[in-house]
């Protein structure tokens, strides 16, 4: 194992000044859990044993469509990017697994892998880009890729995301995420049927080139970058794709990718239901596309997604094992610090959702007791489990306040000092 950036005598030191404090708190915690006939150990194995991944880009300073305002340390390429993951795993012991995207991660296969090795990370599903030009591309996804009117455009994507799975393979990953910007700006620029009829055709075509054991996402979109139209606009396209695929194809749920008061916890209902759903990118908004943190906005709703999940564990459905990913881009945060937060906010939403009184809760759905059912739900909302994610963390040699230790430990002032001040510019994450 390589030496990490933050020195676990340092965590171990912040964790000692911190732990009568936690203990009373976790004992409390404990002992109001026991009235509700909870076993709190119980709860923080399960925790404990809750991973989420981290997207390579987000330990980049994210962007708008306006401008990118770059911060100290700022990563130079995806062995810096793999650094800076390793940092956040080495603190809240959440983020074993880093996801890349393709070709902003692109290098040897066997420097990633053993890159990853000596931090003891692994890696999540691949990540194409048909959604902007690389420099030396043939032919431009201006005016689409997957559903492109020119052939030979459509050939150049699907080679794209053939060549994230063969990198995937080599590095230990078992799926490939597709999310695309193909769609129009104008009623009458794109004839809906073809542009859809292409795009599976496409599609159809990296499903055949999938081992045995992989899956593939399909990412649903509503809006952005085009505003008319997109090509998978919403989670029953998302549906028919994966039918239409085969059996290793799945729905992938953005909650940045709908509309406003959309109920996502419904939809994640319904693609369960339907053995469907394949996994998440967790971030937050407040009127589209945001790219916020997770639980920054609507932390109940997390918690109601969550509830979805849980309830869905607990039936025993199967071969049910989401791919749970954070997929977040920061203007005014450090990156790391906002990535810290949203594992720990997801990992939040699901202990809160271990919580919930099933069996009440059933019962009140059947009697269509409204207010208690509802009650039932915000009473394990309602409860501070903070006492239980510090505790699973300080279990797993990871940090009681893993963000207060990051910052005593100096670390983005010190890569800062290696890393050069990236140049602003315009819009786009790193």
């Amino acid at each position: 194992m390589a030496e990490l950036h933050i020195s676990g005598e340092l965590i171990a030191a912040e964790n000692d000044r911190l732990l009568a404090a936690h203990k009373s708190d976790y004992e409390a915690l404990g002992t109001h859990l026991t009235r509700r006939n909870i076993d709190i150990d119980a709860i923080t194995s399960k925790v404990a044993e809750f991973f989420v991944a981290v997207p390579s880009w987000g330990v980049g300073t994210g962007g708008t469509r306006f401008a990118r305002f770059p911060g100290i340390g700022e990563p130079r390429g995806i062995f810096d990017k793999l650094d800076d993951c390793a940092v956040i795993q080495q603190l809240t012991r959440t983020t074993p697994n880093v996801s890349l995207h393709i070709p902003w991660d692109k290098a040897d296969p066997k420097h990633l892998k053993a890159h990853a090795d000596a931090h003891g990370l692994g890696f999540d599903a691949m990540n194409s880009n048909t959604f902007s030009d690389a420099p030396d591309q043939a032919h431009s996804y201006k005016y689409g890729s997957l559903s492109h009117v020119n052939a030979a455009t459509r050939t150049q994507a699907i080679e794209h995301n053939i060549e994230c799975i063969e990198i995937g393979a080599a590095i230990g990953s078992k799926a490939l995420t597709v999310w695309i910007g193909d769609g129009s700006n104008f009623p009458g620029q794109s004839n809906f049927a073809k542009a859809f009829e292409r795009y599976l055709a496409s599609m159809l075509e990296i499903y055949k080139a999938l081992p045995d054991d992989w899956r593939i996402f399909s990412e649903h979109k509503m809006y952005e970058p085009a505003f008319y139209s997109t090509v998978v606009q919403d989670w029953g396209t998302n549906y028919l794709i994966a039918q239409t695929l085969g059996p290793k194809a799945y729905c992938l749920v953005d909650l940045g990718h709908h509309a406003p008061n959309t109920n996502i916890e419904m939809i994640v209902s319904r693609l369960i239901q339907f053995k469907k759903l394949g996994g998440f990118h967790f971030n937050d908004s407040k009127y589209g596309d945001d790219d916020l943190d997770a639980g920054s906005i609507d932390p109940y709703r997390l918690f109601l997604v969550f509830n979805e999940l849980v309830d869905a564990e607990d039936r025993g459905v199967e071969n049910f094992h989401p791919a749970h990913m954070i997929d977040q881009s920061h203007n005014v945060t450090d990156p790391i610090e906002s990535l810290i937060s949203s594992a720990n906010e997801i990992r939040r939403a699901y202990a809160q959702a271990l919580l919930v009184d099933r069996k009440a809760l059933s019962a009140y759905q059947d009697e269509n007791d409204a207010l208690m059912a509802s009650d039932i739900l915000k009473r394990a909302y309602r409860t501070d489990v903070e006492p239980i994610l510090a505790e699973a963390r300080r279990q797993s040699a990871g940090a009681i306040d893993p963000i207060a230790t990051y910052r005593k430990s100096g670390y983005r002032e010190l890569v800062g000092k290696e890393r050069p001040l990236s140049a602003a510019g315009g819009g786009g994450i790193i």
